[in-house]
């Protein structure tokens, strides 16, 4: 017998080619005859573009191309609205917007020719802020969209104001939360070429490679079968790769327009540049709870920036507004939400995609509300989670939670019991403080269309061992891994004899791809669809070879024997050779699909149960605030994450923390500045994010629900644990001071202020 790998700690399987430099990322491919691309950006938030002279660029040798939008691909993107084009024609909506782009033989070149493309722009009024925009005479960002609103979502369950009106306490409060950079080391890069057959040809960094197909193949105006995305290694994406920039758009306008093969890969400054950032919200919440700190009532109110382009912000708002209302009981909520367009960077899709900017608001109206009561806010979580076999008040039906064991372990991990308020009646400049949070998350989301399913297609090669073709993208969270862990399991193979091809459109089956933290749950239940198929094909042929019926058979340890007699056994490489060198013969080749057992939501009531599982999580921190410099210090901090059931236990403990840090950049450190709305810190030395010394020593802990749906148990375990962490910091903030920040990111200059407005830190 093969020992089964299914909850056991494994490298990635494609860790070693990373770690030798062998791992082809897009900016690493070379093609015979390949051009480099660039991109000229608007320096301007807004402007009439009233002229482009491109005469001098063509002029300099080596230069085989200009675009810009008067010649560019005139169909429009966007995933909300179709508003967007590869190329600015017209007008320009933010700075950073792509102008013109220019191939030629070398990327000095390319550089050397954008200096020498002539605009002349008519700059314009910029709206800078959602309040801006939102002004009586504000003029449109874009024509026809009245207000500058891009989106609205209203709801309400229950009866709101009768139950506010019987709570004990009310409480409000507005929380404001600022674009976060997806901070991936690998910029974004395509390359794109025309093959033989006048196909296109495209390698990218993303996480659907058949998202960007369709893309692909709607700009420009080509049948899908006339483009072909193969995924590149992906150096993370968080989010942020997608389908939301512009890069593989642009390389394959390039590309049909020279003929050449063309490589566009972003510096780190034209990544800030074009990457869609999280969205920035401002969150009004109003909270009723009765005397035990019972959740009655919530009422939500949410302006959130769009930026310039809706992208994926409207279905980012869509979580703010409703999936932190799923994780408690309380059947009274109201939201109203509205996105607002302005002549910035536009946002979108980031890791969390909505909850982290909801959360860090109701997490911390729940500690405030929990103090208020002289309740432990521990104890309030506990009292409002919602339990397994419960369904929720927007209809979504919880299979499994571990929520309680989260704040368990969280609490039990940091000292939660016994360390609080220790800073009793101590005059000193450095003082301590506790606090947790709670988060909630799906694995999947049927809102693309209406299916949330995987499909793998599988193979036995004559030797016996296995190649798995699937185009879910794998960016370094490890779904190669978990996709051969789970052919090994089903078929009692070796780990090492099964071999991941990367998504390709042509051969992978069709798949939506890394997002809405559903791998696991779809690709892995289509993954044992598909190794039970071939199984069968493996008994079957065994059965007529070892003339014994198949229930007798069981294939383990890299044969099909007689149960009793193990002796009578055929390898897999003889059973396939078999199965295919006969008359009548086939290779053994099956494809496995799988989808989830859910429903699209009710765009009108916004009600339906669309995810097959619920991920939980729980964080608690300890920080250390020098009340003299504002600055605070992480001491601790303890992610509890609930996947479900962890395949493979490093695999999820390196996201919970990765995810913890990330939450952690947000909190303390990471701002994108904008001045008069252009970047200015749209790098790593001034963009400051959470390096190693700003961090303690992140610990976190697996809770294993089991939920039904999910295979093997498993669930999602990859976004749920940034969600927690920044209202968990700001609750032990006030801990620790007694002055509560809703303004991230908490910055020294803010704590003291308020430390000045409060008086002295509080004694407990």
């Amino acid at each position: 017998m093969s020992a089964s790998t299914l909850g056991t700690s494994v490298p990635q399987v494609n860790a070693r080619s990373k770690v030798t430099g062998r791992a082809l990322y897009a900016g690493d491919i070379q093609l015979p005859g390949m051009l480099h691309g660039k991109v000229l950006r608007s320096p301007y938030p807004h402007a009439r573009i009233v002229h482009i002279d491109a005469t001098q660029a063509l002029a300099l040798p080596g230069v085989k191309a200009v675009v810009t939008g008067a010649d560019g691909p005139p169909v429009p993107w966007g995933v909300h609205h179709k508003e967007r084009l590869t190329l600015a024609r017209d007008v320009v909506r933010f700075a950073g917007e792509e102008v013109a782009a220019v191939a030629a033989t070398s990327e000095e070149i390319a550089r050397d020719a954008l200096d020498l493309i002539q605009v002349e722009y008519e700059e314009l009024p910029a709206l800078l802020t959602p309040d801006e925009a939102l002004a009586p005479q504000a003029p449109p960002v874009h024509p026809g969209r009245a207000g500058n609103i891009s989106h609205e979502i209203r709801f309400e369950r229950g009866h709101v104001d009768a139950a506010f009106a019987q709570a004990h306490l009310v409480h409000e409060a507005t929380y404001t939360t600022h674009a976060q950079y997806p901070g991936y080391m690998e910029p974004m890069a395509s390359v794109a070429a025309v093959d033989a057959d006048g196909r296109l040809q495209v390698w990218t960094s993303t996480q659907s490679a058949f998202l960007v197909r369709a893309r692909l193949a709607a700009v420009l105006e080509l049948p899908v079968s006339r483009v072909r995305v193969i995924q590149a290694t992906t150096g993370g994406g968080f989010g942020g790769k997608i389908i939301e920039d512009a890069n593989s758009l642009i390389a394959g306008v390039l590309a049909l327009r020279t003929g050449s093969p063309v490589r566009l890969v972003n510096t780190r400054l034209e990544d800030f540049l074009a990457c869609a950032t999280s969205v920035p919200e401002r969150i009004t919440l109003r909270l009723g709870m009765d005397r035990e700190g019972r959740i009655v009532a919530k009422d939500v109110r949410i302006v959130a920036d769009c930026g310039a382009y809706s992208g994926l912000s409207a279905e980012v708002m869509h979580v703010s507004a409703m999936r932190s209302d799923n994780m408690h009981r309380n059947g009274n909520v109201r939201s109203h939400a509205t996105l607002v367009y302005t002549h910035t960077p536009p946002h979108g899709a980031f890791r969390g995609f909505g909850g982290t900017q909801m959360l860090f608001a109701l997490n911390s109206h729940i500690d405030a509300m929990a103090r208020q009561l002289d309740l432990d806010p521990l104890e309030v979580h506990r009292l409002n989670a919602i339990e397994r076999g419960e369904t929720s008040v927007h209809g979504w039906k919880i299979g499994s939670t571990g929520l309680a064991e989260c704040l368990a372990q969280c609490a039990d991990a940091i000292g939660w019991s016994g360390r609080r308020s220790r800073n009793a009646a101590v005059q000193v400049a450095k003082r301590r403080g506790l606090g947790l949070a709670a988060a909630m998350h799906v694995s999947g989301n049927r809102t693309i269309g209406d299916w949330d399913g995987s499909t793998v297609m599988l193979k036995i090669d004559e030797d016996g061992r296995v190649v798995l073709h699937s185009s879910e993208a794998d960016m370094g969270q490890g779904a190669m891994t978990m996709l051969s862990q789970v052919v090994a399991h089903e078929l009692d193979i070796p780990l090492a004899h099964v071999h991941v091809v990367p998504p390709d459109t042509d051969s992978s089956p069709w798949c939506i791809g890394s997002l809405a933290s559903r791998v696991t749950m779809a690709a892995g239940n289509a993954a044992i669809v598909a190794a039970r198929a071939a199984r069968d094909k493996l008994l079957e042929q065994a059965a007529a070879m070892l003339q014994a019926p198949v229930g007798e058979l069981q294939c383990a340890g890299g044969t099909v024997h007689v149960r009793a007699t193990p002796q009578r056994s055929l390898t897999l490489a003889e059973l396939s050779r078999a199965r295919l060198w006969r008359q009548g013969g086939e290779g053994i080749q099956v494809i496995g699909t799988w989808d989830a057992r859910t429903e699209m939501f009710d765009k009108k009531t916004l009600m339906g149960n669309i995810a097959p599982a619920y991920s939980f999580a729980a964080q608690a921190v300890e920080v250390e605030v020098d009340t003299e410099t504002g600055q605070v210090t992480l001491v601790d901090s303890f992610v509890s994450d609930d996947c479900g059931r962890a395949l493979n236990p490093q695999a999820v403990h390196g996201q919970s923390n990765g995810a913890a840090a990330q939450a952690i950049g947000w909190t303390l450190y990471e701002r994108l500045q904008l001045e008069d709305g252009r970047i200015a810190n749209g790098n790593f030395a001034d963009y400051t994010m959470a390096t190693s010394d700003a961090l303690p020593m992140l610990r976190s802990g697996i809770v294993e629900s089991n939920d039904p749906h999910g295979p093997y148990g498993a669930k999602g375990a990859s976004e749920t644990a940034i969600l927690p962490g920044p209202a968990a910091i700001a609750n032990a903030v006030f801990d620790a001071v007694g002055v509560r920040i809703t303004e991230l990111p908490i910055t020294p200059e803010k704590l003291l202020a308020a430390l000045r407005r409060g008086g002295e830190p509080r004694h407990a």
